[in-house]
């Protein structure tokens, strides 16, 4: 059974056409704190114009798996396959066993539930991870969206161990893992039956490029890499996915530009009165009596921040891009703002 993770819904953040039809009176442009993507993404280089007048080098995407490799911590690239963007792999992933039963670690993501079910699965909805070791495809998202709830590898793999005697799969989306690479999962996936989903938008902060990563046994992931078909990811994708992946400097400082965003952002939902729940260095979830009005009233002053129709008393909000915006938040968060 799907409660509030809707195999129906696509209510996603960054939907800023959604806040502009809603509030069409609010002065333009929005500040986007809806959604978990880096606000500083990583500085485009410059690319050889033969990266976008020919098809992808297969070449290419091999270097890109071996850095991936050796980023996730896989034994080779073998073991990687990269996609335009996680979001085309998950229905791929739920197809792992044959339609029977799936289990969604929730409250999160709800496109997972989604996939699940059009994969055929029965899709439930669990809050009780003991749950997921009686059914045929788990999913669990590590750390959470949007709670930043965290299972430990030690888990994982018990899950994994249970299910590998019932010919089911653990599916881990890490898309926020970049943040805490110590807690990755990837190495689990040489020796049980896990798939790991990593995401390139979300730390890296280049949600357009689509670029995302599955880890999984080399048998896996070369029929999840055959059903993408060939040049599935584009040249400039991999050329830039490569760079990136090797700059360990760039992740290093930012990461700790990250936290002490996030730090700051803390005190100012503290200071208008919102109750930390969770999150991660990319968003925060917070609790307040009159979360959705101050939604409404946030989007009438051009600032765009995620509300969920299962809890009214949520909300999450992404890291301002600049102190100015931080200060915008401030500000809208202490002044009254007149009805729609």
């Amino acid at each position: 059974m799907i409660s509030h993770l809707d195999a129906g819904s696509l209510e996603h953040g960054g939907d800023l056409a959604a806040a502009r039809r809603l509030f069409p009176h609010a002065p333009q442009p929005f500040i986007d704190l809806s959604t978990g993507i880096n606000p500083h993404p990583y500085p485009l280089p410059s690319l050889a114009a033969n990266v976008f007048a020919q098809l992808p080098d297969s070449a290419a995407q091999f270097r890109l798996c071996e850095m991936a490799a050796r980023t996730y911590g896989t034994p080779t690239a073998a073991h990687e396959v990269c996609a335009p963007g996680t979001q085309i792999l998950l229905p791929l992933v739920a197809a792992l066993v044959p339609p029977g039963r799936a289990g969604v670690l929730g409250p999160t993501y709800s496109e997972h539930a989604r996939a699940a079910a059009l994969a055929g699965h029965a899709v439930m909805d669990v809050g009780d991870i003991n749950e997921l070791r009686r059914v045929d495809l788990a999913v669990i998202v590590n750390p959470n969206n949007p709670d930043g709830r965290v299972v430990s590898r030690a888990v994982l793999a018990d899950v994994a161990g249970r299910l590998r005697s019932r010919g089911g799969w653990l599916v881990v989306d890490e898309s926020f893992a970049d943040l805490t690479p110590e807690r990755g999962g990837c190495a689990l996936c040489t020796e049980l039956p896990v798939a790991v989903l990593r995401s390139f938008s979300k730390f890296y902060g280049l949600a357009g490029l689509r670029l995302g990563f599955l880890i999984a046994p080399p048998e896996i992931g070369g029929s999840v890499a055959q059903a993408l078909g060939p040049w599935a990811v584009s040249g400039p994708a991999l050329a830039i996915g490569c760079r990136a992946l090797n700059d360990t400097t760039w992740a290093k400082q930012t990461r700790a530009r990250l936290k002490a965003q996030g730090d700051r952002l803390d005190r100012v939902l503290a200071q208008a009165g919102f109750a930390p729940v969770g999150g991660t260095d990319l968003f925060r979830l917070v609790r307040h009596p009159h979360a959705r009005d101050i939604h409404d009233r946030l989007a009438q002053k051009r600032i765009w921040s995620r509300r969920f129709d299962w809890a009214d008393g949520l909300l999450r909000f992404g890291l301002p891009p600049d102190d100015a915006a931080l200060q915008r938040l401030a500000a809208a968060l202490t002044t009254p703002t007149t009805a729609r």
